[in-house]
């Protein structure tokens, strides 16, 4: 299937140079003399590259179809990370690099969604935010009542994020999955 330039959406996947690309923002540029065009920043899901690129309206491309797969974490053992499908009920194994900082969010038995393309793994999709258990963290100073006084603290899955002084350890917390930052207690 083939899609134009105006039919561009953020976070629309593309094949470009036989490459799979998101779309991470696009504008659509008409000047006042000669043809409209489309100015397009594109991220390479293979490599992570940001590509910045303009494209002639009503050009044509190949769609790219992500398929989506129920998965479930069953455990970690070295660097491989093993899924069910809960489809088909397969067993799914990649590596940490494959996952990326996917892993910091990744608690046994938690459900996510992963993104394929050719059969090939691209991403995984979580909720926007995680429930994790502090398991390492500074005391906090006592008196310092600063609002924006933050420390370091570990969470289970290894993740290290900065956290406010009141947080103890062996609190559960939840976390961003996009940006990786504190949003509150659990």
């Amino acid at each position: 299937m083939t899609i134009s330039t105006n039919q561009f959406k953020s976070g629309m996947a593309v094949v470009l140079d036989g490459e799979l690309y998101i779309i991470v923002e696009f504008q659509h540029v008409k000047p006042g003399k000669g043809a409209a065009f489309v100015r397009t920043k594109l991220k390479n899901v293979k490599t992570g590259a940001v590509l910045n690129k303009t494209f002639d309206a009503g050009e044509k491309f190949q769609d790219a179809f992500i398929q989506k797969r129920a998965l479930q974490f069953q455990y970690r053992a070295a660097d491989t990370y093993h899924f069910m499908d809960l489809a088909s009920y397969e067993e799914q194994v990649f590596r940490a690099e494959e996952l990326g900082d996917s892993v910091n969010y990744l608690l046994e038995n938690s459900e996510v969604k992963g993104e394929f393309f050719e059969n090939r793994l691209i991403g995984l999709e979580f909720p926007t935010s995680v429930e994790l258990k502090v398991v390492e963290s500074d005391p906090g100073l006592r008196g310092d009542t600063s609002k924006s006084a933050m420390k370091l603290a570990v969470l289970e899955t290894g993740l290290k994020i900065q956290v406010p002084l009141f947080i103890e350890q062996g609190e559960r917390i939840k976390v961003d999955t996009r940006t990786g930052e504190y949003i509150g207690r659990a």
